[in-house]
């Protein structure tokens, strides 16, 4: 953490024969790393090496770090990659609060959903071409957008008990769905056995019948 501050005459070595004169900014210094691993709720672990760390809390030390050079645009890739969901609520607030304190984030991510919550501007790219440039709700709605991350049917919510009947109901008027055709194979059928709306129809024989 100290190592990635600015402003460090002990680091000349000339200077660094005599303490009285960078011992104060060294203090200066640990407290500001002192501060950033509460902040970040690091302080516990301060001692340990950064290897012993979880994937989740590594990232909280990069970015702690990184702020360390009272920086005004801070920059991120993939920052939830591999955080579990309790540790990416905590990236998230993190990232909102360098925002409030009049920061700019600049961040590739591939979690549209994350992008949509937090990310003032968005810039798709596909292929290495950009596709697609405006505020989140607009760019969501792009059909290149769509078409290369969401998905036609984005935003259909299978967690509610109704998101497979709208589902089938999108799917029937799809040009390109087999649902329907003979052509459906499981997929309608898992459809309808998972929706529990429509059961999948059966056929029964004479001796059945009887």
């Amino acid at each position: 953490m100290r190592l990635g501050a600015t402003d460090q005459p002990g680091e000349s070595l000339a200077r660094a024969l005599f303490k009285g004169i960078w011992g104060g900014r060294e203090r200066e210094i640990t407290q500001q790393a002192e501060v950033l691993l509460a902040k970040f709720k690091l302080d516990t672990k301060r001692d340990d090496y950064a290897a012993s760390l979880s994937g989740g809390q590594r990232k909280l030390l990069e970015m702690a770090r990184a702020l360390m050079v009272r920086p005004r645009l801070v920059m991120l890739d993939e920052p939830m990659a591999g955080v579990n969901p309790a540790l990416t609520q905590s990236l998230l607030d993190h990232i909102k609060n360098l925002k409030s304190e009049g920061m700019t984030v600049l961040f590739v991510e591939h979690d549209m959903h994350m992008v949509r919550h937090i990310a003032d501007w968005v810039v798709v790219m596909a292929e290495g071409k950009v596709v697609a440039e405006g505020p989140p709700d607009i760019v969501m709605k792009d059909q290149a957008v769509i078409d290369a991350y969401l998905g036609a049917h984005h935003d259909v919510d299978l967690g509610d008990s109704t998101g497979y009947d709208r589902l089938e109901e999108e799917l029937a008027h799809d040009k390109e769905s087999v649902l329907g055709t003979e052509r459906e194979g499981v997929l309608g059928r898992g459809v309808s056995e998972v929706g529990g709306a429509h059961a999948a129809p059966t056929t029964q024989t004479d001796e059945e019948t009887k």
